[in-house]
């Protein structure tokens, strides 16, 4: 396997989620909060990702620390999923509930676009390491 991509993230006061480079090359992204300000630098770190993504990769959102996730942060992820860099990514977010899945859901399918990545919502940590783990040419 060759050398991962840099990370090129670093920790910003009164931002709300951090990144670390997990073993398969991709990221687990952490969210606390979904402030404005939080994803406003999120949206921006992902872009840049976006710019450069060159193979397969998974990345895993943690959103069980966030107790509230409003349209307008569905609405970015979605506007930032349905990018074309995003076709080589498969995504896992892991929310607190099933609720929170259902919320989600609602607002993914008001955007009039159309997913580039694979991604999928779980409510259990351990179901989507496992679905992320399944070979890249597996997306189902």
């Amino acid at each position: 396997m060759s050398d991962p991509k840099p990370l090129n993230w670093t920790s910003t006061p009164g931002i709300g989620y951090s990144v670390i480079r997990r073993g398969d090359g991709g990221m687990t992204l952490t969210f606390t909060d979904l402030s404005d300000a939080t994803m406003a630098h999120w949206h921006d770190f992902a872009l840049e990702h976006l710019l450069g993504a060159d193979r397969r990769t998974r990345n895993l959102y943690d959103l069980r620390s966030v107790k509230d996730i409003p349209e307008k942060a569905v609405r970015m992820a979605v506007e930032a999923n349905s990018d074309p860099s995003a076709r080589n990514i498969r995504v896992a977010v892991v929310v607190a509930s099933e609720a929170a899945v259902d919320n989600i859901r609602k607002v993914a399918a008001l955007a009039e676009t159309e997913s580039a990545s694979a991604m999928k919502i779980f409510t259990d940590i351990n179901e989507a390491e496992a679905w992320l783990a399944r070979p890249l040419d597996q997306i189902a």
